[in-house]
């Protein structure tokens, strides 16, 4: 695999394309806002018809825009689903970049690389690629140069203080004259921990909370799930604020804006997922200069397709193949007039290595994915270790509490609840739904089972069905190099995880002589 760096040492052919490019009219260029919350699963948001999330702004983008119904995430955890958005590429494919924690080169050119080398001015407020440190030849983060330093009082104390609205209002004062831009709002919410009870303070509406099946229907979960929806909102108020200063500057008609998520909901059985609530994220895209409003598309896209989007807006697609990215254009798409659904053969892929640090000698929980027009299809590589990670762990030199562990589960009220109350079959049996053991195929019929509760892959009548889809996801696996599909991918057990703590964990002896009860 060929790989290039730009900002450090940049291949000399594409340097040339790059300058050749820069000096074209840049004019007519689109400036690029993506707007990206941190853990907001689909379908969440007032567009997709959900009742208890509050986003007036999203839905007015997907109204003058594109309402894509079915995007999914490059993984169901924050560092490699935005390393794929960033590269284009799968996060197999990009090294350490591609697990939770680590680095990132500038060896794999990101899009705001590209953008800016080609005279775009470039920087990002909030979360841009994280958590993890920028890798050999990175100064900054690979969503551009920081902009933060405005602060602001929360509305409650679980939201950042960031002010991440007017922060793109700094960053636009420092534009040069002429130059479009490329900027990443990357906001912490709906990221945990949430403040208990914000949602129904605020005015929220718990019986306007659809419960997945994955959770028990109780009122503790109600709240934790209308707290979820408060800190949606919160990223949605920032955004209405930075499209109302792009349509007093007269800019917004030639804004490429495209909102998302990094990856599902922090909850048991969603986030760090290859389940739906995991990897399937909102996606709206509006321009009004170039992009027909009123539209929803239901084709598959994935996280793969956005850079590779992007240079093509900017009058750069020839970038996307000669930084190997393994998505593509949704350009023709986008400045179509199509609806619906327009290529039933699309695929989206996701998957995932380590998430936080879970089990012993800080071990991951491999997956790959496939969606395909009605099927998922989850492939874990190693189905003898826990999911959500060991359930108990070293406190110091003792053994801590039975269900201490289950780390890759963001702590929240929600989990809390299912371990406390595990002794009741009709809470034990949501808390097996998101701890115990997989086996290493899952198959899902989603347009039955949106929830992914029932796993089809044992069933005799599915047996041609998922030998085929194995088939078709491991060429592709193949085909795009990653390490699990070619030689059992150990090496992603050797990237280090450099951000965040290291817990220590019992060894498979050691687990064995203490069952979890």
């Amino acid at each position: 695999m060929s790989t290039l760096v730009l900002g450090v040492v940049v291949c000399p052919l594409l340097a040339l394309l790059v300058a050749a490019m820069a000096n074209a009219d840049v004019v007519k260029r689109p400036n690029i806002l993506l707007a990206i919350s941190d853990d907001q699963s689909f379908p969440h948001a007032g567009a997709y018809g959900d009742r208890a999330a509050v986003t007036p702004h999203f839905d007015r983008l997907a109204k003058q825009g594109v309402l894509f119904w079915r995007a999914y995430a490059g993984s169901p955890g924050c560092s490699p689903s935005r390393a794929a958005l960033l590269t284009g590429r799968h996060h197999w494919q990009v090294e350490h970049a591609g697990t939770h924690g680590s680095s990132f080169s500038a060896r794999f050119a990101t899009y705001p690389d590209l953008l800016e080398a080609a005279g775009y001015f470039v920087g990002h407020t909030g979360k841009g690629w994280g958590p993890g440190v920028p890798g050999p030849g990175r100064e900054s983060n690979p969503a551009g140069p920081a902009f933060n330093k405005l602060r602001l009082k929360p509305p409650h104390s679980g939201f950042r203080n960031t002010d991440y609205a007017a922060n793109f209002a700094d960053f636009l004062s420092q534009r040069p004259e002429g130059a479009p831009f490329c900027f990443w709002y990357g906001g912490s919410e709906p990221h945990r921990g949430f403040t208990a009870g914000s949602g129904l303070k605020d005015g929220g509406d718990p019986d306007k909370v659809s419960v997945p099946g994955y959770l028990p229907d109780v009122p503790e979960v109600r709240s934790d799930l209308l707290d979820y929806a408060r800190e949606v909102q919160h990223f949605d108020e920032h955004l209405g604020r930075m499209v109302k200063l792009l349509e007093e500057r007269g800019e917004l008609d030639n804004t490429l804006i495209i909102v998302t998520s990094d990856n599902g909901m922090a909850f048991p059985r969603a986030k760090a997922n290859c389940y739906e609530h995991g990897v399937h994220v909102p996606l709206a895209i509006s321009w009004p200069q170039q992009v027909g409003g009123g539209r929803e598309i239901r084709d598959l896209v994935g996280f793969v397709d956005l850079a590779p989007t992007i240079l093509a807006a900017a009058g750069l697609p020839g970038l996307a193949s000669r930084s190997n990215m393994s998505g593509s254009s949704l350009l023709d798409l986008l400045t179509s007039d199509r609806t619906g659904l327009v290529d039933a053969q699309r695929r989206a892929y996701a998957g995932r290595e380590r998430h936080s640090s879970s089990r012993y000698n800080n071990s991951a929980y491999p997956q790959r994915c496939m969606r395909s027009d009605r099927w998922l299809l989850v492939h874990n590589f190693r189905p003898t270790r826990w999911p959500a990670g060991t359930p108990w762990k070293f406190e110091g030199s003792r053994a801590g509490p039975p269900h201490g562990g289950y780390h890759d589960i963001d702590a929240c009220p929600t989990l809390s609840l299912l371990v406390e109350r595990r002794s009741d079959p009709d809470f034990r049996r949501f808390l097996e739904l998101a701890v115990a053991k997989r086996p290493e195929f899952e198959l899902f019929d989603v347009e039955a089972d949106p929830d992914c509760l029932e796993n089809l892959a044992s069933h005799p009548e599915h047996r041609s069905l998922l030998a085929r889809l194995q088939s078709e996801l491991h060429e592709y696996l193949r085909r795009t190099g990653d390490p699990r599909a070619l030689d059992g991918g150990e090496v992603f057990e050797t990237y280090a995880r450099l951000s965040g703590s290291i817990r220590r964990f019992p060894s498979a002896r050691e687990e064995a002589e203490r069952t979890a009860p």
